[in-house]
């Protein structure tokens, strides 16, 4: 089966931290670039972090300075670490890999990924 799930979502107080984690097995490797997206009701998906097959990353203005993506290429696993939430970071978070062959630093575009996990929700209160 080829699938992404992701973890780590749930809800925190303005200022907080949460890291998110999606399993993404092969998709890890150098053959994939990845990224992380968000999406709230009635809104076009968003770009938030990308990291690329050539390692490089990328991330929207908004989350520049406050949220980190990485990877672990031995555990399979690929995080955000997403610190000084604030209500505006409200939103279903998905994890997504794609390997087109002329994309190579990371992407916050969502139509160059064709593999995407169900999502997990980050909801950020007073």
């Amino acid at each position: 089966q080829v699938e992404l799930v992701e973890s780590g979502g749930g809800s925190v107080q303005a200022g907080g931290s949460l890291r998110l984690s999606c399993a993404a097995g092969r998709y890890t490797t150098s053959l994939f670039y990845m990224g992380w997206f968000r999406q709230t009701p009635g809104n076009e998906r968003e770009g938030v972090a990308g990291i690329g097959r050539d390692g490089t990353v990328i991330y929207a203005d908004s989350v520049k300075g406050r949220f980190t993506i990485s990877k672990d290429n031995a555990k399979e696993i690929l995080y955000l670490q997403m610190n000084s939430l604030t209500h505006e970071d409200t939103a279903m978070y998905y994890c997504a890999a794609g390997r087109k062959y002329w994309v190579a630093a990371g992407s916050l575009e969502s139509s160059v990924y064709n593999v995407w996990g169900q999502g997990t929700q980050v909801t950020v209160s007073s």
